[in-house]
């Protein structure tokens, strides 16, 4: 059921323009995915929720956007030339590779928590497993390094070496001390920014999860080290108070400790907000004590000093961070999962009226009648210019079949004109998760439409 599910969301992106395959034509490119017309609309709203939340509606955080390519240094002082690094076997028989921790997993194997040295443990564990594609003889375990290669030059055999974003934070340090120059935050205060991101995944998989390109969301939240505990539970509570917002099934959503070999290098303490999907509990958002060693290590690379100067107290130091860093195309994949249900034969994507790539849909309930059809164009028109939102038309086929289309991708509420429209100038809302209908005054519409989507009213 598990993996039924994920097929009928993969189906459901393609055919309804979520998601495509890229450059399928060409038969596809493993870990790379493009957002298609209705994809784009809900990952821009997710977008522009998650700005909201961070950045707009608050006074202690700004945002940037930096760049995708960085100096190469810059790779070198964040440890990602040298640790950033994943555990890889080969088939020596058909060349397939696999990530290996995720194989012993698979494999329902488990790594030694006790030995610090991951390839010894998998050596350890994987020994005498076959391909699982040929059953050839595999490797042993040796590190991957997942930056991407990127040269930078005209000339061949004279480009600079460089990398790819591995992750999308890296520019929020490097702007930190310009940050601070030229606004009037002081600490604590945070800088948010929205990114893409590249790694040279092994085995990309699971549709969105995992990918060789993706979007990240990064809050670098800068704190006097004494208040790092403080700030540290604050976020970890408000960032799963904001996902929760979003999802419909609560039990699905939780909190996790990183044991102690789970740590990456730059965390003293890490949490994952988790989310159950139909391949296990998998991370969403990582919540991360990072100290020190950003700016520190930014500024033995780079020769600057980053030390803070308290413009009260005189104190000096140098700031800690509270990191929080989702991925947006996982958070796209996990709303999609916990929307989709069934009833029947109606497909029901109960998305956030926040999120939805419409947030109204507007019918004539019979195409061929013009008088219908201009009124109902007139109403659309009429509420896009008012309520400033997406709104979709669709006057294809009968008034039950564009219900249940609207549903399939996530419409929270319909509004069809019918001919009781033309004599009493009301017209009929139906709700999505419900199916209920209502009459509204269309004078009345805008504003009724207004309440329900920001949840101010019940349906009624």
């Amino acid at each position: 059921m598990a993996e039924d599910l994920m097929q009928k969301i993969v189906s459901l992106c393609k055919r309804r323009g979520f998601v495509f395959p890229n450059s399928e034509i060409y038969g596809g490119i493993a870990g790379f995915y493009d957002y298609g017309p209705l994809g784009v609309e809900l990952k821009n709203n997710i977008k522009r929720e998650w700005w909201q939340e961070m950045v707009w509606l608050r006074d202690d955080v700004v945002g940037i956007d930096g760049a995708i390519i960085t100096h190469p240094r810059v790779w070198e002082a964040s440890g990602h030339v040298e640790g950033f690094t994943d555990p890889l076997v080969e088939c020596k028989k058909c060349h397939k590779r696999f990530r290996a921790d995720n194989l012993a997993e698979e494999l329902g194997k488990k790594i030694e928590g006790e030995e610090k040295d991951l390839i010894k443990s998998l050596t350890k564990v994987l020994s005498g497993v076959k391909c699982l594609e040929c059953g050839g003889e595999l490797s042993k375990p040796k590190k991957f390094n997942l930056m991407v290669e990127v040269g930078l030059g005209v000339i061949e055999g004279e480009k600079a070496k460089t990398y790819l974003k591995g992750e999308a934070c890296q520019t929020i340090y490097l702007d930190y001390q310009n940050v601070l120059n030229s606004t009037r935050m002081k600490i604590p205060f945070g800088i948010a920014q929205i990114g893409k991101a590249f790694r040279n995944e092994i085995t990309p998989k699971n549709f969105l999860f995992r990918q060789r390109e993706f979007e990240q969301w990064d809050l670098q939240w800068f704190t006097h080290p004494k208040e790092m505990e403080k700030w540290f539970a604050y976020w970890k509570e408000e960032r799963m108070r904001w996902y929760k917002s979003l999802i419909n099934h609560q039990e699905k959503i939780r909190l996790r400790q990183h044991e102690e070999n789970e740590l990456a290098h730059y965390a003293k303490v890490a949490f994952d907000i988790e989310y159950e999907t139909p391949f296990g509990w998998k991370e969403w958002e990582g919540i991360h004590w990072r100290g020190d060693w950003d700016l520190r290590r930014h500024g033995e690379f780079s020769g600057n000093d980053f030390t803070y100067t308290d413009p009260q107290t005189s104190e000096k130091f140098l700031p800690w961070i509270v990191e929080t860093s989702g991925g947006v195309d996982r958070t796209f994949l996990f709303l999609l999962l916990d929307a989709y249900r069934k009833e029947g034969e109606r497909v029901i994507l109960s998305l956030s009226p926040r999120i939805a790539p419409f947030k109204v849909a507007v019918f004539p309930l019979l195409a061929n009648k013009p008088e219908l059809v201009e009124k109902a164009k007139g109403i659309r028109e009429n509420l896009k210019k008012q309520l400033g939102i997406k709104i979709a038309w669709d006057d294809r086929g009968n008034i039950g079949k564009r219900y249940y289309s609207q549903d399939e991708i996530g419409t929270p509420y319909c509004v069809t004109v019918d001919f009781e429209t033309l004599e009493k100038d009301d017209v009929t809302i139906r709700d999505r998760d419900s199916a209920k209908q209502i009459r509204v005054p269309a004078t009345e519409l805008p504003e009724k439409l207004k309440r329900l989507l920001d949840r101010e009213v019940k349906f009624e």
